[in-house]
């Protein structure tokens, strides 16, 4: 299939092209926690460049729940102008704008001060920086039944404020994905054991979702192919959650795979002249797909037309995050020009963790400068992101718990 075709979504909306913007975390918030003026600056960026689908980094549903203290929150109406100017920006050249909306559970960092809830009280094993990370207090019927609540809230919000839909982020690691994993779910109860048991907040959340959205608005869940750990959630499982989603009405299911103690989604094919093995999800993806009535996405290291075109035979929708990172028209430029790519600098360093960092570092530096109106740096050295990352990281820390100490105090 053309990847310039359009997509027809169950929700009777179209999609322009194949080709998406996955979601990225910008760590790009304003003083309030909503968009600044250079993460709308960003996403105008990817709206010239020609994608179908612009799919937003985390939206967190609950302030004191972070992937990052730079992270955008939208639990109120409070600054939905703001959320509006965001919209607008991304759909100004045709494109569908979808927020993904999300919650870390454990992965928060330890950094910004709050207390860390997970389906179970297991500790995040990241060797020596297993550290940078609370052990998680094992979540209640009050707790799950808050987050519920949160992820309509915030989706109600984001159809106000613009957007044409949301994605529920239920892959790498983070809180649904917690649940999904027996490594991460001990529980005992209706919410942990068997694969139904576990999936049961994911269908919760999108049948509640669905209700309050309405059928115009386009709903989907992004989950892992797999967990790549041992014992972990399996590709077999993620093919028993797609046909539990499949009666709800969803218009998309990305598939993308690992966590932050087993960073699948960052690797690169060791040899950068070759097709093989550049899109590292689509073989899960495409066994994936034959139990999935809705359609699916798959992303994971796609940057030339090539693979794109590949991943459209069998797949519905190519996502590409690092590759518009680095060049947000390669869309527009494949039009005229098959051979154009993007490719990063590789990470060569032995510690996959530290690597792992190096190359989200890395990413973010690319986003920033073009934030900025800058042109990218594909050969930026990965020592020097890294740090840069963690200066911007340690300023954004204190900030955040300072905002977060005033608004104790004001209440």
């Amino acid at each position: 299939m053309n990847p310039f075709s359009e997509l027809t979504l169950p929700n009777g909306s179209v999609i322009r092209n194949r080709l998406a913007k996955a979601a990225m975390e910008e760590n790009m918030a304003d003083e309030h926690q909503a968009p600044s003026d250079h993460l709308i600056k960003l996403y105008q960026s990817w709206a010239d460049g020609g994608v179908g689908l612009i799919i937003t980094g985390n939206v967190m549903i609950d302030r004191r729940a972070m992937t990052g203290p730079g992270g955008v929150v939208l639990e109120t109406e409070a600054f939905i102008e703001r959320f509006k100017q965001w919209s607008k920006a991304a759909r100004s050249q045709g494109a569908q704008i979808w927020m993904q909306i999300n919650h870390p559970g454990r992965q928060m960092p330890a950094a910004l001060g709050q207390e860390t809830i997970a389906p179970s009280a297991v500790a995040m094993d990241l060797g020596n920086l297993s550290s940078q990370f609370s052990k998680p207090r094992q979540m209640n019927e009050e707790d799950i039944a808050d987050v519920r609540r949160r992820f309509v809230r915030t989706a109600q919000l984001a159809k106000q404020a613009g957007f044409n839909g949301v994605q529920i982020h239920a892959a790498h690691g983070y809180l649904i994905s917690q649940f999904l994993s027996p490594i991460t779910n001990k529980r005992s109860d209706r919410w942990g054991g068997a694969i139904e048991n576990r999936a049961r907040l994911l269908i919760d959340i999108v049948r509640d979702v669905r209700q309050a959205v309405g059928k115009d608005f386009a709903v989907s869940v992004k989950i892992n192919s797999a967990d790549f750990q041992r014992g972990g959630f399996s590709s077999d499982d993620a093919k028993k959650v797609v046909a539990l989603l499949n009666p709800l009405k969803l218009d998309l299911i990305e598939l993308s795979g690992g966590s932050y103690e087993a960073p699948a989604m960052h690797r690169q094919a060791r040899d950068g002249r070759t097709l093989a093995r550049e899109a590292y999800f689509l073989e899960f993806a495409k066994d994936i797909a034959t139990v999935a009535e809705i359609p699916v996405m798959v992303t994971g290291g796609i940057r030339r037309y090539q693979v794109a075109e590949q991943v459209s035979s069998g797949i519905d929708m190519a996502g590409m995050g690092t590759a518009l990172a680095l060049n947000p028209n390669l869309p527009g430029e494949w039009r005229s020009d098959r051979s154009a790519t993007a490719l990063l600098r590789a990470v060569t360093w032995k510690n996959k963790m530290m690597a792992s960092a190096a190359h989200m570092a890395m990413v973010k530096y690319q986003l920033r400068r073009l934030s900025k109106g800058k042109g990218t740096n594909p050969n930026v050295l990965p020592v020097l992101a890294l740090l840069e990352q963690r200066l911007q990281t340690r300023i954004q820390n204190r900030n955040y718990r300072r905002r977060m100490d005033n608004a104790l105090v004001a209440a």
